[in-house]
């Protein structure tokens, strides 16, 4: 009798419950269950595969003739709250984990890590959290990461101290943001022609009347390139973009970090000794520029602060965090909009906003900057120059002469 009777209400509910909400299925189980009176519970739990405690509240909500608006399964706020809402130092955590070693796609924003996920299951259990592999996954991918191609993952030369050297920037980071002292990621933005030229991507026009631009891409003399030095601050958040109008120089490189600091890092560092700069190994910023440090000794001179600097190895230019965290985002967000003046520019860079709460500001810096500057032997001499231990030529530290 028992077995029949089971049989009966399990093809009942795979028929009815399916089609039900939730709050539907425990009270359809629950009348079943006082109907059948002694044994009944156990028979429906075994039949539905609902939790005895959910058909148990079923029966009180019958008994209590409990309504609710028809849109709703549970009372308000019911329901299971996320991990990340009850462990509130684990996304915190977990991003402090996968800092060292993430890369970002600085095109589509993209960011991807090469730890996988059981390794930080690992490290976020030594952390006292309690997490599976796949909410790691689950928690990685609502931050923006993706899972990449093997390629992806092997990027430029592969110096030996590499990834050593990558920990080294993300260790020297915090221990700079934890004294509260200012830490930068500097770069140079792609040049850009200023003036009636297509510009790559797709922007809502009304339907039938795109923008017209020229059909070739002859520089105009009279408007020139924009050239964009971008310092994103790591601690706040927020960018700053010089735009320059002749040429990406050492000297033009340090007049933005210069420009930047007058016009926000004093006010807000104001008790600083000290600034970490983390920029790429090449360009108008790259390790072997002379000029790049002899200007960078001149600001020290200027702001009595200590300038520490740490490169990217060679070729890993994607690693620098400006890429993924500005520079993407001022992409999409003029992507298909004609820069047409330095001032359209200005204005796009500066309405580049994220959900993370970014803020982007923008100004153009006219100043003629001349190539080819040299720097002698006796000047590098002068400069009051400490290279680290590991890899001086990478990081390295400009101190003010006194």
């Amino acid at each position: 009798m028992y077995t029949d009777t089971l049989a009966t209400y399990t093809r009942k509910y795979a028929q009815l419950l399916p089609t039900l909400d939730e709050r539907a299925r425990r009270l359809v189980v629950a009348a079943d269950a006082e109907a059948l009176g002694y044994g009944g519970l156990a028979l429906c739990r075994k039949a539905s595969g609902l939790d005895h405690k959910t058909i148990q509240r079923g029966i009180r909500e019958l008994g209590e003739k409990q309504t609710l608006p028809p849109e709703r399964s549970r009372q308000a706020g019911g329901g299971r709250k996320k991990l990340a809402e009850k462990d509130l130092t684990l996304k915190k955590d977990l991003e402090e984990l996968v800092a060292p070693d993430t890369r970002g796609d600085p095109e589509s924003s993209l960011l991807w890590t090469v730890k996988s996920t059981r390794t930080l299951q690992d490290a976020l259990r030594k952390k006292r959290h309690k997490i599976s592999h796949v909410k790691v996954a689950e928690l990685l991918d609502e931050a923006g990461y993706s899972l990449q191609a093997n390629r992806k993952t092997r990027e430029g030369t592969d110096h030996p101290d590499r990834d050593a050297q990558f920990r080294h920037i993300n260790d020297t980071a915090q221990a700079f943001l934890r004294a509260g002292d200012p830490v930068i990621s500097v770069d140079t933005k792609k040049k850009e022609l200023v003036g009636n030229y297509k510009n790559n991507g797709q922007t809502r026009l009304q339907k039938g009347k795109p923008i017209e631009v020229n059909m070739h891409d002859f520089p105009d003399k009279t408007l020139g390139k924009a050239v964009p030095y971008g310092i994103l601050d790591i601690g706040r958040n927020d960018g700053y973009v010089n735009i320059g109008i002749n040429h990406d120089t050492g000297e033009f490189s340090v007049a933005s970090i210069e420009r930047w600091w007058n016009h926000f890092g004093k006010e807000r560092y104001g008790q600083a000794k000290q600034i970490l700069i983390t920029a790429d190994a090449g360009g108008s910023n790259g390790y072997r520029l002379r000029l790049w440090k002899k200007e960078l000794q001149r600001f020290a001179d200027q702001t009595g602060l200590e300038v520490a600097v740490c490169h990217f190895p060679p070729g890993t230019s994607k690693w620098n965090k400006i890429e993924h965290k500005l520079f993407s985002f001022i992409s999409m967000n003029w992507k298909g909009k004609v820069l047409s003046s330095y001032q359209v520019i200005i204005n796009l860079i500066a309405s580049t906003k994220t959900t993370s709460g970014l803020k982007v500001y923008a100004a153009l810096d006219d100043r003629v900057y001349a190539l080819k500057k040299k720097v002698t032997d006796a000047e590098m001499r002068s400069l009051n120059l400490r290279p680290n231990d590991f890899h001086g030529e990478w990081n390295y530290a400009i101190q003010p002469r006194r």
